[in-house]
């Protein structure tokens, strides 16, 4: 835990058991400690790689649900038009957003981050 996150640690521990040095307590009884640290403590988020806690993904989820039925009911979801978006999605960050975000592109040389400059810029010239 201390390799994933020391500051999410030491937060969680003075959050819970009010420990501001946890140098000073025993390493059996730190390990205990940490260990029974609830499910969506800072460290334990962290090491799930979960971004939301149990319960808001579970809610997020029932909304969803809630809002395609209420939408295949109506007209539009018996036509396929204007489908609600997913809460649960735009929560957690997935989907297109997520892609675009993540996108890292490298370059070689100052001329090719120039070229993909111009033309994400739609092909304009900057002037140089």
């Amino acid at each position: 835990m201390l390799a994933a996150d020391e500051d999410a640690l030491i937060c969680d521990l003075v959050e819970t058991y009010q420990i501001f040095d946890y140098r000073a307590v025993p390493v059996q009884l730190l390990a205990r400690l940490a260990c029974g640290l609830r499910e969506n403590s800072r460290i334990r988020m962290i090491l799930s790689g979960s971004r939301l806690p149990t319960a808001e993904i579970l809610l997020a989820g029932m909304v969803d649900r809630l809002g395609q039925l209420v939408w295949m009911l109506s007209e539009d979801g018996t036509q396929g038009r204007n489908r609600p978006e997913s809460i649960l999605e735009l929560l957690q960050g997935t989907g297109e957003e997520k892609e675009k975000e993540g996108a890292v592109r490298t370059f070689d040389t100052p001329a090719e981050f120039e070229a993909a400059l111009s033309a994400a810029k739609g092909g304009e010239d900057s002037g140089n």
